[in-house]
Formats: structure tokens, C-alpha cells, sequence
């Protein structure tokens, strides 16, 4: 009798020593994101990386918590205030938080971190990049492939090295198809604000659309839905970006250059989970899903068989290299 007593408290004792093991193993997995200005309902990019966080919540039961900054200064703030309160991992979103990563990473070695769209050389740091120019060249293709006046546009945000890659990209798929096609291209600013306005967005679209252009794709966060708004209005076509936009304005949106921020943010806070998250760059193209083109119920008309074989083609010589597509953030001298 003592025996057994003795051996049941044994194994209870490592019972509950694995579920204090388990129990601080979850607690390190408290994931944070601090969003880029424009704000998280931007039904874009930033839009992109909390659904995947939503997705990672829904399947693990783990919430998450986020803050949306209003101003440049907040970035480093928001960083360190989740890394001081042992959130982690941290996902930075955004190029602009590039500095502010660098700074509050190196501040706690022991918090891990990531940065969507750019760069952080830190072994506490993941850096997750994506192939823009490659998704846009296939909606580039696309829009000349249905574009009827071999006219079409394109707006972007801020003016920036980042954006001038998915216009270039772009352009390169539109001449792809039709080498006799025309591109309009106008930038919205030069500062952060240049994400949030719509209006803005929409002058710019309806300038090009005046022009001739009968297709319009933007890369411009919050600001592009001025700029479908004002395809739609016009009946003519828009393409959205980042996010699956086309049920923001059913039948008037061509198709959206899917950027997978939303895959990119559930895998990074699922491997925190796991034991798996590892520093460094990873850069996300076609080959790995990292971009593509949305099909929906919303544009299921709007695709042609001929379009989606087009599009199946040029992705599948661009993944194996056939096809090049120019990167203009490594030359800036778009062919």
C-alpha cells in the first residue's frame, strides 16, 4: 500500500511538473503587432496581417494584442512598451518601423521580433519581404487582357522605392500581353499621409480614367479605395492590392494582387508556438504563395478562361525562371 501511495505521488508529481512546464511554455507565446499608419481596418495591408493573427487566435484559443499608431513617434514607443510587458513574438508592420525595430530589438535580445517589408540584421529579428513585382506583373497582364482602350492606370501611395517595385512590376506584366499598351502612373505623396487619403486616391484615378485608362490598379493602403471608388463610379475596372478587395465594390473590381501578409504574420506567431520561429530574411514570391491574384464570386465574370490560362502560364515561367521579372528595388531602371 505504501508502494503504490508512493509511486502515485511520483507520478503526480511529474503530472504536474509537465503542466508547469507547459503552462510557461504558452506563456511565452503573447504575440503583439503594431500596425503601420492607416490603421488596422484599412481593408488593405495592415487589414491583411490582422486577419492572419485572427486566424492564429481562432485555432489556438491565444489572443493577441495590437496598437494602431497615429504618428511616427509611436512606433518606438508602442515597440518597447509591448517588449517591457513580455509580449512576444512582435510583429512591426511596415518599412517605416524599420528603425524603430533596430533600436527596441537590440534593447531585448531575449524578445523576438519580425518586420513586414524590410530588413533588420539582428538575431532576434525575422525579416519578411515580399516579391511584389511578381504579383503585380500578373495582374498587369490581366488588366491588359481586359482592358478594351490599351489604356490603363496605375496609383500609388507614398513614393517610395518599395512602391515604385509593384508599378514596375506591373508595367512589365501590362506589356507583357500588350506591348502596344499604354501605362499612366501618379504617385499620391511623399510622406505617411499619403496611405489614408482617399479622395486624394480617387482625383488620381478619375485623371487617368479622363485620360483613357479603363483599368486602374492601386498600391496605396487606405487611399486605393478612393481609387476604386472612383474606377466603379466611372464604370471602368479597379485592381486592389494586398488584401481580397473585390467585394468592396462587386463587378467593378477586376481582380486584387493578393500579398500574403495575412499567411506571413499566422506563421510567424505559429511558430513562436511551436519552437520553431528562427530569425532572418524570407522572402515570399510566387514559388512560395507569398503573392497571387484573387479569384471570387465577385469577378468570376470579369476572368475570362483565356485570362486565367494567360495568368497560369506567365506565374508558372516566372517561378521557373523563364520569365524575369525586374526588381526595382535592386535596379532602379525599370525596363
Amino acid at each position: 500500500m505504501m508502494v503504490r501511495t508512493a509511486l502515485q505521488s511520483l507520478l503526480l508529481g511529474a503530472g504536474l511538473t509537465a503542466l508547469v512546464a507547459a503552462s510557461a511554455l504558452a506563456a511565452d507565446v503573447k504575440p503583439a503587432i503594431v500596425y503601420d499608419l492607416g490603421g488596422k481596418f484599412d481593408k488593405s495591408f495592415n487589414e491583411g496581417v490582422l486577419h492572419g493573427a485572427e486566424r492564429f487566435k481562432q485555432e489556438t484559443g491565444i489572443d493577441f494584442r495590437d496598437f494602431e499608431i497615429t504618428n511616427d513617434a509611436q512606433r518606438e514607443q508602442a515597440l518597447r512598451r509591448f517588449a517591457r510587458d513580455g509580449f512576444n513574438p512582435i510583429v512591426a508592420v511596415g518599412f517605416s518601423q524599420e528603425s524603430a525595430v533596430e533600436k527596441v530589438a537590440a534593447e531585448f535580445p531575449n524578445s523576438k521580433f519580425a518586420i513586414i517589408d524590410s530588413v533588420v540584421k539582428l538575431p532576434n529579428v525575422q525579416s519578411i519581404v515580399f516579391k511584389e513585382q511578381e504579383g503585380s506583373f500578373i495582374v498587369g497582364l490581366l488588366a491588359a487582357k481586359a482592358s478594351k482602350t490599351g489604356k490603363v492606370g496605375f496609383v500609388g501611395g507614398m513614393d517610395i522605392p518599395l512602391i515604385r517595385r509593384f508599378a514596375c512590376g506591373y508595367v512589365q506584366g501590362v506589356k507583357y500581353a500588350n506591348p502596344q499598351a499604354e501605362v499612366f502612373q501618379n504617385m499620391t505623396g511623399t510622406t505617411g499621409d499619403a496611405w489614408k487619403d482617399p479622395v486624394k486616391g480617387g482625383e488620381l484615378a478619375k485623371s487617368q480614367i479622363d485620360r483613357g485608362a479603363d483599368v486602374v490598379y492601386h498600391a496605396a493602403g487606405g487611399t486605393g479605395v478612393g481609387v476604386l471608388r472612383a474606377a466603379a463610379d466611372a464604370g471602368k475596372l479597379g485592381i486592389g492590392v494586398d488584401s481580397d478587395q473585390d467585394g468592396l465594390f462587386p463587378g467593378k473590381v477586376l481582380t486584387s494582387m493578393l500579398k500574403r501578409v495575412d499567411n506571413a504574420t499566422y506563421k510567424t506567431f505559429m511558430d513562436a508556438k511551436a519552437g520553431t520561429w528562427a530569425p532572418g530574411i524570407q522572402a515570399l514570391g510566387l514559388k512560395e504563395n507569398g503573392v497571387g491574384y484573387s479569384e471570387d464570386e465577385y469577378n468570376k465574370a470579369l476572368i475570362s478562361a483565356d485570362m486565367k490560362a494567360a495568368a497560369s502560364a506567365a506565374s508558372a515561367d516566372i517561378i521557373s525562371g523563364k520569365i524575369e521579372v525586374h526588381d526595382y528595388m535592386a535596379d532602379s531602371k525599370c525596363p
